[in-house]
């Protein structure tokens, strides 16, 4: 897809805006102990952050896949993120796919609050990055 500045900014804008309002529900789902839909919020956030940053600088975001090796080769090799951040995730994808396709599969409390803060901390650094 060819954006040009304002397309770009706007779409950048969108994904970004669509990360804090999935963020936002965390806060009430961890009140009724819902780990699966906490553990696909937390991933769908930090997928919304990284696809605005990949637009930001003008990489194709095409699969989900896709955009964990690109923030893995543009920006956890570079040095601009660290190591832990794609592997959070990476974590947090597979932990997605499990709870949303495998029925035998439950999340725990255990399992995924520590990874809300984390994941808070990453996209507000992305934003950082993008509003720079």
């Amino acid at each position: 897809m060819s954006l040009n500045e304002e397309e770009r900014k706007i779409i950048v804008g969108l994904e970004i805006e669509k990360a804090e309002n999935i963020v936002s529900q965390i806060n009430e789902l961890e009140k009724l102990s819902y780990w699966d839909n906490i553990a696909n919020r937390l991933y769908y956030a930090l997928f919304h952050a990284v696809s605005a940053l990949l637009i930001f600088d003008k990489h194709n975001v095409s699969t989900h896949k896709g955009s964990i090796v690109l923030f893995g080769q543009f920006y956890i090799k570079t040095g601009v993120f660290n190591i832990n951040d794609g592997r959070l995730f990476s974590q947090l994808q597979t932990i997605r796919e499990k709870s949303d396709y495998n029925c035998a599969y439950q999340t725990s409390e255990d399992e995924i609050k520590p990874l809300i803060y984390p994941t808070i901390e990453l996209i507000k650094r992305i934003k950082l990055y993008i509003n720079s």
